[in-house]
Parts: C-alpha cells; sequence; structure tokens
C-alpha cells in the first residue's frame, strides 16, 4: 500500500493543481456494491488458489547503490604505474619509485612480479579473506595451518602484505581447527628418509579401519601414497580381502601411473598372502614389507592416513557416517597442499604445474585471460609469463647446488 501511495503522489506532482472530493456512498452505490461482491457471494471457496507471477513490478522504484571508495595498500602503487602519480613528500615518492619497481599493471590489473612463480595477483584485504576462507575451509578445504595456508595461497597465484598475519588469525578463529587440532604428547623425532629414484616408482600400502559404516557397508579405506611426489590414492571398501587389494593396486596404481618399481606394505594377511604375491610377480613389482620391530620403514603411508583421518574429522563433524563421500575431498586438499619434505605440492610434481583451486572463479589469474587467444599464442603467453622448468624434478635443490660445489673444490 505504501509503494501505491507514492506512486500516487508521484504522479499528482506533474499536475498544476488538483482537488480531492469525498463522495457520499449514496451517490457512489456502483463502486459500493463492487467492493462487497467478494464477502457477498455464498459459493464454497476451492482448494485451489490461482497464482499469478508478474512479468515486472506494478509500480516502479528507483535503486539506490552504495559505492565506498578508500584507499588501500595498491592505490599509489596502480597510479604511479599508470598516470605517473608521486605523493608531493620526497621521501615517499622515492620508496614509492623503489617499491613500485617488483609491480607491474596487465589488463587494468596490479601484478607482483616472482622469481620462480607466476606474476602474482594483487588483492585488497577483503578479496584476501576470501580466498584464504575458500582455500582453508571452501568445498575441498584442508583446515590446514596458518604457513602451509600461507604457501598455498601464493602458489594459487595471489599477494597481498598480510597474507601470513590473516592466515594465522583465520586459523586461530577456526572452531574446527580448535577442537580437532593435533595435541603433541611427546618431543618430535628427526624423519628417515627412504629416496625414491623417481616418481611413481614407489608406492606405501596400508589400510584404515574399521570406521564408522557408510553408504554400502565400507567401513575400511586403503590408502596409497608415492614416496616421490606424495601423491595419494584411496578407496573406502566393504571388505578388505587380497582380491580388493589386487583391484585397487591395479585399477589406482598401474593403470593410472604405470607399473611401479616396488611396493611397501605391513605385515597384513591381505599383503602378505599367495595371491597379492602371484600378482606383484607377475606384474615384476617388488613387494617388502615393513619389520614390525620398525615400523618406521613404512612411516610415509602411516603420516599419510593420520592426515587422511584428520581432515575426514574436520570436514564430518557429527555425520561420520557421510566419510566415503567426502574421502575424494580431503584427497584433493592433500593433493594441493605444500609438503615440508620436497617443497612442492604432489599435485605440481606429478603434473608440473598447480592446480586450479575454486578461489579463481571470483578472482581470476592472467591465465585465464589468454584463452580468448590462439592455442600457440596461449602456449607463447603461458610459457612467458611461467619461467618454471617442465620437471619440478629436474629442478635442483640447494643441497644439491652445495654439493657440487663442495665437489668441484674437492
Amino acid at each position: 500500500m505504501y509503494a501505491y501511495l507514492s506512486t500516487a503522489h508521484r504522479l499528482l506532482q506533474s499536475f498544476q493543481a488538483y482537488e480531492i472530493k469525498q463522495i457520499p456512498r449514496g451517490e457512489n452505490s456502483h463502486t459500493d456494491a463492487l467492493a462487497r461482491l467478494a464477502s457477498a457471494i455464498n459459493d464454497k471457496v476451492g482448494r485451489k488458489v490461482p497464482v499469478e507471477i508478474l512479468a515486472q513490478h506494478s509500480t516502479e522504484t528507483s535503486e539506490t547503490c552504495t559505492v565506498r571508495y578508500e584507499d588501500t595498500w595498491m592505490s599509489h602503487i596502480y597510479l604511479y604505474l599508470t598516470n605517473g602519480t608521486l605523493p608531493e613528500d620526497k621521501t615517499q615518492a622515492r620508496k614509492l619509485r623503489y617499491r613500485s619497481a617488483r609491480y607491474t599493471v596487465i589488463n587494468n590489473v596490479l601484478y607482483k612480479r616472482g622469481y620462480t612463480t607466476p606474476y602474482l595477483k594483487c588483492l585488497t584485504a577483503e578479496q584476501g579473506d576470501y580466498v584464504l576462507r575458500e582455500i582453508h575451509s571452501g568445498v575441498c578445504g584442508d583446515h590446514s595451518g596458518s604457513r602451509s595456508l600461507t604457501y598455498k595461497a601464493f602458489r594459487q597465484g595471489y599477494f597481498w602484505p598480510t597474507m601470513h598475519q590473516d592466515a594465522h588469525s583465520l586459523v586461530k578463529r577456526c572452531d574446527k581447527c580448535q577442537r580437532f587440532g593435533n595435541i603433541p604428547h611427546i618431543p618430535a623425532e628427526p624423519l628417515t628418509p627412504i629416496v625414491s629414484p623417481w616418481p611413481f616408482a614407489q608406492w606405501g600400502l596400508d589400510l584404515i579401519g574399521p570406521m564408522p559404516q557408510g553408504k554400502g557397508q565400507v567401513k575400511y579405506a586403503v590408502v596409497a601414497v608415492d614416496y616421490f611426489t606424495k601423491w595419494v590414492e584411496a578407496e573406502p571398501l566393504a571388505t578388505i580381502t587380497a582380491a580388493k587389494m589386487e583391484d585397487f593396486v591395479w585399477t589406482h596404481i598401474c593403470c593410472r601411473f604405470g607399473i611401479p618399481y616396488a611396493i611397501i606394505t605391513d605385515n597384513g594377511k591381505q599383503f602378505d598372502s599367495e595371491l597379492f604375491r602371484l600378482f606383484c610377480t607377475r606384474l615384476k613389482i617388488n613387494l617388502f614389507f615393513a619389520s614390525p620391530a620398525h615400523p618406521q620403514s613404512n612411516g610415509q603411508v602411516e603420516a599419510i592416513n593420520k592426515i587422511v583421518k584428520k581432515l575426514l574429522k574436520r570436514q564430518l563433524d557429527k555425520a561420520k557416517g557421510a566419510w566415503p563421500e567426502k574421502l575424494p575431498e580431503a584427497l584433493w586438499a592433500i593433493r594441493t597442499s605444500y609438503r615440508t619434505s620436497t617443497g612442492e605440492t604432489p599435485f605440481s610434481l606429478a603434473f608440473g604445474s598447480e592446480a586450479v583451486d575454486t578461489c579463481h572463479a571470483h578472482n581470476p589469474l592472467l591465465q585465464s585471460h589468454i584463452g580468448n587467444m590462439s592455442i600457440v599464442h596461449a602456449s607463447q603467453g603461458l610459457y612467458k609469463e611461467t619461467p618454471i622448468p617442465k620437471r619440478k624434478g629436474d629442478k635442483p635443490t640447494v643441497q644439491e647446488l652445495f654439493m657440487l660445489e663442495n665437489l668441484d673444490s674437492f
């Protein structure tokens, strides 16, 4: 009613003069009868109610959007690179020129130059908060710590000055991270490295369970991890037999990454069986068993099992029986998370580049603009803006360079 009254007042303003008169009821019988017509009918009202959908509003209203302009940390850098605008203070101008040398503007978007990474898209504090929340607790969020979260946002191609502080604050406020976080009871021990010659050559195999029963009566999970790239494969199972282990190795390892050189397992009956031994012998796979007195020989897959169970706890909360549906998301989170032992993510070591995450939907990177170009130009553009070796395994580490220098001097 208020909208109609406002429309009537607006229409009346277009007249030079108007007069409102009240007509007595006796002189307005036709209109009065029309108003009482609906209540005068004694017929029963049907149970069906017709619904009319209006294609447009019956009244026209003007919409007002609030626009907020505020300076961000990159406003002065952007103005200097595009228009050459400098502060009046000479000291601040000199600092701005020195700071702007590490930035560039492409397609009206500010990017930060990297050394071994592509151009990093600069974000505001609000945009950075969205990226961190999407990586931390989004569709495939892993609820990682602040350091891993910062590194993951950096490897996704984003930058803002307060990345680490914002990530630390986000993890500190996350309820699931506080309730399901690790509580150390014993001091840390040094890692026991197991060298793998090349990617997907040596796999660790183990079982998780029994877990809360899910759809299909599944309550176990078989987990495999590659010792070189730390790539993880897993599958929920209802029963754990030697035939299931053979089918898992053939489907998830051999048909995807080739025949491995060796498989390391524990002394479970599913692995130490004639059927599984014949399967490995037929494919020329070396089968090794971890000693019960030295479980560190299969510690890689045990560590992955702990991470998988921790991620499932944080994602499921009280719906424990839905863990088979959440298992692919947990695996994706592990595959795209930074590993301290390698300095890279399993995805980048396996495929040579970082995965496209869900945060790119609202904050597209420079690579997405090249899609309108031809295939040849697109490949050339990606090569120019991504000066990363094609194989991450071919990039020498700092330790290897140090050893080579010492060897030459010797």
